[in-house]
């Protein structure tokens, strides 16, 4: 399944290997928020350092606008890695330029260095090929272990392998059999879970799985434009009033496949202290907003989901942020999670709400990549992955 060479492929024994890396994490006062995608690193850092290679890591992190900005460093991150090799790494203060090539050239085998913030230089975003030319120099081998920013074409994740030879890291190895299995060729009964607010952000997704999944539950925001393009009023509730000729088509073409909610939760005001009642599917009162799926729409979506062989799921099914509307998501992750279905989660609200129904040990594979995973189930091409080697 799985076509592209991996670090498993290569010789890296006294080798300096830069390898694109997703630290793109929570950075609160100082320190490592959430350091899932740390920890997603280690596999591909640990073996390249057990068979003898240098490592340079580099990532991105936030959205810097002008240049440097100290609250988007990564010297945060190294810091934190070290914690977790329980060696020391070390910090160059810039990815490319005279600082990043002598710390690159002073890094030995079995040693780790962090590159600062690839998006501190604009020409990152731009896959500007002199600085993936720079990047390059830094290293002879690449490694991409980078699958949250695979779906993008920056220096670091696509213009860099024009310069070395590059190849998969473990993660990214993974998340593609996940993914790529659980679409290509899933085992059947293959149910697609879609929430979040907009049906726009998710067209190509839903019209690529109409095409491949034998059923659609759909939950979150995006129901609401569904019910309102069926012609229901839906009072103050979040509608995309520009998708409803789309959500027409959709519910055309999907027939059958396409489930939505039989019963909604329904409050006075967006917040988690509002009144709420159940009400069946169908008109919304004014002043009143749908704020998560019904008890009746989990329990239907929780038999149609113990059936599956396969389980894609992207998107809350409601606001699960406040505990009161959190009910749906977690009654569908009790599902999952109860499931003997082969199930990925994707997405980053999707990912939080698994983690904080405690059931995350329970599911196949979370992906660690919102947009990538979005992308794959979408059935685009990552650029970030496409630039590697061929087996």
């Amino acid at each position: 399944m799985f076509n592209k060479k991996t670090i498993r492929d290569i010789d890296v024994r006294n080798k300096r290997v830069l390898v694109r890396v997703d630290f793109n994490v929570p950075i609160k006062e100082g320190k490592v928020g959430d350091d899932t995608r740390v920890r997603a690193a280690l596999p591909t850092i640990q073996y390249l350092l057990d068979q003898g290679a240098a490592v340079i890591l580099c990532s991105h992190l936030g959205r810097p606008k002008d240049g440097p900005d100290p609250k988007y460093s990564l010297k945060p991150v190294a810091d934190h890695l070290a914690g977790l090799l329980g060696k020391s790494v070390a910090f160059a203060e810039d990815c490319i330029g005279p600082k990043a090539e002598e710390a690159a050239k002073a890094l030995k085998s079995g040693e780790v260095l962090v590159l600062e913030n690839t998006r501190f230089h604009p020409e990152e975003e731009k896959n500007d090929p002199q600085m993936a030319k720079q990047l390059a120099a830094l290293a002879e081998v690449y490694v991409n272990d980078a699958f949250g920013s695979a779906h993008r074409a920056h220096a670091s994740t696509e213009g860099v392998a024009r310069f070395l030879p590059g190849v998969a890291g473990f993660l990214m190895e993974k998340e593609i059999q996940y993914l790529g299995a659980a679409i290509a060729d899933p085992k059947r009964p293959f149910v697609a879970i879609l929430g979040g607010a907009k049906i726009s952000d998710k067209i190509g997704v839903i019209r690529n799985l109409l095409t491949k999944a034998d059923v659609i539950l759909i939950g979150g925001g995006m129901a609401n434009t569904f019910f309102k393009a069926q012609g229901y009023p839906m009072g103050d509730s979040l509608v995309e009033n520009d998708a409803l000729e789309l959500a027409q088509q959709l519910l055309q073409s999907g027939g059958n496949k396409l489930r939505l909610p039989v019963d909604v939760v329904i409050a006075d005001r967006f917040e988690e202290g509002a009144n709420y009642r159940v009400i069946s599917t169908g008109a919304v009162p004014d002043g009143w907003r749908v704020l998560d799926i019904g008890p009746e729409t989990v329990e239907a979506y929780g038999r149609i989901i113990h059936g599956a062989g396969t389980v894609v799921w992207n998107g809350p099914m409601g606001v699960f942020e406040f505990p009161t509307f959190a009910k749906g998501t977690y009654g569908v992750a009790a599902a999952v999670a109860e499931s003997n279905a082969i199930s990925v989660i994707g997405g980053g609200e999707s990912v939080a709400a698994i983690q904080q129904s405690g059931l995350a040990d329970k599911i196949t594979h979370i992906s660690t990549g919102g947009g990538a995973s979005l992308e794959m189930l979408e059935g685009l091409v990552l650029p970030g992955l496409a630039a590697l080697q061929d087996k």
